[in-house]
């Protein structure tokens, strides 16, 4: 059919672990460095309070080390000396050889940095509470409140307010990002045309209200946030259970996400996978137990708080405790729990209590499934805004490509705007928890509706500016789901046990697909496959909130010589050259229209053509849309 683009040798070695950077280097650097180069501590000028800082040295203006070369670093230099003028800490005994080498490897290993830490400290804690927003006021009548605010910043900060996408990208954008789905290219086209001035807060309307294609788009992103998969660690031995057939119906019907919340933590026999957890086979770190899984996964997916340093002991990067964690886990608990501090028990037992006192606390005595129905009526309270900010954070991360909290799992890293997270979580409580109506909020917004901005350049970290959605990968079910559309080579019947025929409608809206009144089965029903998670589908074994979102050697292998991609593509040659065939120009047209929304230039038609040949064949069909998806247009979101 073609060629590969490249061959790779792979060589089988045995894999050193890598060091963790939060658990490993972060302890040592605290503990050995901190009292002289982290805070407001900088001796000799140098600051170890981040990446940056450690870089940019200090007033000898030698950097403190240098990325992938331990043995021309200063700190390691300084640490393995044995001239006490120079050595590192020169207050203290030298450091143990096996301190040196974890920050040597770490060194090697180009000295990976937790983004948005930084030893200084956030020195920030939203308002338990949501605070009451005065909009600003409106500008060149865009009068969304998205938009009033984000204008407002942008005239605060200088920047200047980017242009509108055009309609066809648009159109591929918002489709994508609210059912998952390529548009129709008949659709687009008379999107382009129409002359309406709220066309396109029509089309944010069609697409949410396609309950069957949004639930399953949006499957997958709860599926990642809820460990929730069909096959894997723990199945077979029935140490874990889906949520599947709960979780689709709960989209389907856009439950109100208190209730949601709720449902999860005092669950019923069908959605209560998620609190119990994974039962590891064999001997497992006291931190994985399902009680401590339990507090890790609640407060990760529905607060924004990581509490997985703070499950061996008081966390080095955050202000949550060893104490806090193991109550937390107590609620669940069938059993006293006692306190393991790095895997060595304490002698301190946990008591079942929650994070945040203001909002009432459990009674210790009542048994657990009554704690549980405790702690889903204290979270969900409207009162508690870490609920409804974590959500929302994560939808505008979703859609805008960086959370207005970043990390998304660092709920007190200071967002860029306080005023529009507090906007958008009242909105979702004000809207009885409705999901939908915080997504139409956003979409609707010439902010989310701009044009992309150029990546390259823009600051990073606490530096970080808003310009502009951000460009972003398909996922996986994305990227799968589209090669299945343009080649008509969807699977026959889902993996996944849900009931998709009673919730069918007659008639499909912009963006969905359908074959003979039935939708085509996604991607995300299916069990996982080698292709996916080369492109970053996990195995759900944790929470995930970020897929990966560089290249990968893999990806690029599986792209190329992965057979059944290859099959679905010949299929997909068949298909073109049978309907909209046999002229080579009509085929890139179709092609070109229903991948990327939009007509071929003059030298990609005159490009294709060549690879169609006078006489196209399914092969060179095949070929020519291999080529297309294979764009980093075809593959972005933007």
């Amino acid at each position: 059919m073609r060629v590969p683009l490249f061959a790779l040798l792979l060589w089988v070695a045995v894999p050193v672990a890598a060091v963790d950077f939060s658990h490993e280097v972060v302890p040592l650097l605290r503990v050995h460095c901190g009292e002289c180069h982290t805070g407001n501590a900088q001796q000799g000028g140098f600051s170890m309070n981040t990446r940056t800082a450690m870089l940019a040295g200090g007033d000898s203006g030698t950097p403190g080390f240098v990325v992938g070369k331990p043995a021309t670093s200063e700190i390691i230099a300084r640490m393995s000396s044995a001239d006490p003028e120079y050595r590192m800490p020169s207050k203290a005994p030298p450091l143990p050889p096996e301190v040196v080498a974890v920050l040597r490897q770490w060194i090697e290993e180009q000295a990976p940095w937790e983004d948005g830490f930084t030893f200084k400290g956030v020195g920030y804690e939203p308002p338990l509470a949501l605070q009451q927003v005065e909009l600003p006021p409106v500008q060149a009548g865009r009068t969304n409140p998205v938009d009033r605010i984000v204008d407002a910043y942008w005239q605060e900060q200088k920047i200047s307010r980017p242009p509108r996408c055009d309609d066809r990208t648009f159109m591929r954008r918002v489709s994508l990002d609210l059912i998952g789905l390529l548009p129709d290219p008949d659709r687009v086209e008379a999107f382009a045309t129409d002359a309406h001035p709220t066309k396109r807060q029509t089309l944010v309307r069609a697409l949410l209200d396609n309950k069957l294609a949004f639930a399953e788009h949006w499957m997958t992103f709860w599926n990642d946030l809820l460990r929730n998969d069909y096959t894997g660690t723990g199945f077979i031995t029935g140490g874990r259970k889906q949520i599947t057939k709960w979780l689709h119906r709960s989209l389907l019907e856009n439950k109100p996400f208190d209730v949601f919340v709720r449902e999860l933590i005092a669950p019923s026999d069908e959605s209560r996978g998620f609190i119990d957890g994974i039962v590891w086979r064999g001997e497992v770190n006291v931190s994985q137990t399902v009680p401590i899984q339990f507090a890790q996964n609640i407060s990760q997916t529905f607060l924004g708080i990581n509490l997985k340093c703070a499950s061996c002991h008081d966390s080095f990067v955050d202000r949550w405790t060893l104490k806090e964690t193991y109550d937390l886990a107590a609620i669940f608990a069938a059993q006293p729990l006692q306190l393991h501090r790095c895997d060595k028990a304490t002698g301190v037992m946990a008591s079942p209590a929650w994070l945040f006192d203001e909002l009432g606390q459990i009674d210790p005595q009542s048994p657990p499934h009554k704690r549980l129905e405790q702690l889903a009526a204290v979270m969900t309270k409207p009162e508690n805004g870490w609920l409804s900010r974590n959500l929302v954070n994560r939808l505008w991360q979703r859609l805008m490509g960086r959370g207005l909290v970043h990390p998304v799992d660092a709920l007190r890293s200071r967002p860029w705007s306080e005023h529009l997270l507090d906007v958008l979580a009242s909105e979702l409580v004000h809207q009885e928890w409705n999901v939908k109506q915080v997504l139409e909020m956003i979409c609707t917004s010439e902010s989310y509706g701009a044009a992309t901005p150029a990546v390259v350049g823009q600051l990073q970290g606490s530096d970080y500016l808003f310009h502009g959605p951000l460009p972003r990968r398909m996922t996986a079910e994305q990227f799968t789901d589209a090669v299945w559309m343009l080649a008509d080579a969807a699977p026959a019947k889902p993996d996944a046990d849900v009931d998709r025929v009673a919730h069918l409608k007659s008639e499909p809206v912009a963006g969905s697909a359908d074959n003979g009144g039935v939708p085509m089965v996604r991607a995300v029903l299916m069990k996982g496959t080698p292709l996916m998670a080369a492109l970053g589908r996990p195995n759900r074994d944790q929470v995930l909130t970020n897929r990966p979102t560089d290249l990968t050697t893999l990806e690029a292998i599986q792209l190329a010589n992965e057979q059944s991609l290859a099959n679905e593509f010949a299929k997909g040659g068949v298909r073109i050259l049978g309907q909209h065939g046999p002229g080579a120009d009509a085929i890139v047209k179709w092609i070109f229209a229903a991948a990327l929304a939009r007509q071929p230039t003059a030298q990609e038609t005159t490009a294709a053509r060549e690879m169609l040949g006078e006489k196209p064949t399914n092969e060179s069909v095949a070929d020519c849309l291999w080529a297309v998806v294979m764009l980093p247009e075809f593959q972005l979101i933007r």
